[in-house]
């Protein structure tokens, strides 16, 4: 049964890593894999001498960090808040709503976004009419930056409120009860019971979160930003993208997803060992 499982995987994941070898070539189409010249470490220097890939890797840093903090904290107090509901028809509506937004892609969230925080938008119209100043939420690095984290966060957190939702499945029941009958309140009982159950799958979404410390969710910042605010919201994927791929230097944007993905593994291998030695919580 994991035959054809484990073929599709193999065709469509493990035989397109031999493309890696273009970071090491100045790889012409014309000239293929076999015929295009080896340059070495050629592309690795020029991503690193290039003027704007400090910047670049800073602001990815940066985004990414906020994202996987925010994006584990968020949904994991929602979690805990949507567990002490109790009437189960508001709680299932509720769990509904905040996980639709996962299953809209930023094409159709990018346009939404645009139009409702433009300076003639609900958005700043509602702030205008309220007395207060319009905001640049696309125009200002700043608050792009605000922009694309909470927005993320927004369209993320009902699927990983699910996964918390899941570990709370788990746990006896009779651990609440007896906590009642030692005369523990609901916020002894969610300190005590609840929050210990939920801390292994949080180590393990929190783990598996590092590996994407590089990327920035190029989809996302593709269908926000704009030249205003390159200098606090162009990431690696969006600067390869408009510096390489464009232009048709396919060896570059090679070399920097080579670069991307090395340090995502030796990150996870960290956050792996690290959760295993502090937590004592092994994934396999």
């Amino acid at each position: 049964m994991l035959l054809p499982a484990a073929i599709v995987t193999f065709i469509f994941a493990y035989m397109p890593m031999g493309g890696l070898v273009m970071a090491f070539q100045d790889f012409k189409p014309y000239d293929g894999l076999f015929g295009s010249k080896f340059v070495g470490w050629k592309h690795f220097d020029f991503m690193f001498q290039y003027p704007d890939s400090k910047e670049v890797i800073w602001n990815t840093l940066v985004i990414s960090s906020f994202k996987i903090v925010f994006g584990l904290i968020v949904p994991f107090v929602f979690a805990i808040l949507l567990n002490e509901v109790r009437k189960t028809a508001f709680k299932r509506t509720v769990q509904t709503l905040v996980y639709l937004p996962h299953f809209i892609s930023w094409v159709i969230l990018g346009a939404i976004l645009t139009d409702m925080l433009s300076s003639k938008g609900i958005i700043n119209s509602t702030l205008i009419s309220l007395g207060f100043e319009a905001v640049p939420w696309l125009a200002n690095g700043n608050w792009f930056r605000f922009t694309v984290i909470v927005s993320d966060i927004w369209q993320n957190f009902g699927f990983n409120t699910i996964v918390f939702l899941a570990s709370l499945a788990g746990v006896n029941p009779s651990l609440y009860e007896a906590a009642e009958v030692d005369g523990a309140n609901r916020w002894k009982q969610t300190v005590h019971i609840t929050v210990p159950a939920m801390i292994p799958i949080a180590v393990v979404v929190g783990t598996l979160s590092l590996g994407n410390i590089l990327n920035g969710g190029f989809d996302q910042i593709f269908n926000l930003y704009n030249t205003l605010v390159y200098d606090k919201g162009d990431i690696i994927d969006t600067f390869v993208y408009r510096t390489a791929i464009l232009n048709g230097q396919y060896s570059f944007g090679t070399a920097v997803g080579l670069f991307k993905s090395v340090i995502g593994l030796i990150l996870i291998v960290i956050s792996y060992r690290m959760a295993y030695k502090y937590a004592g919580y092994r994934i396999f």
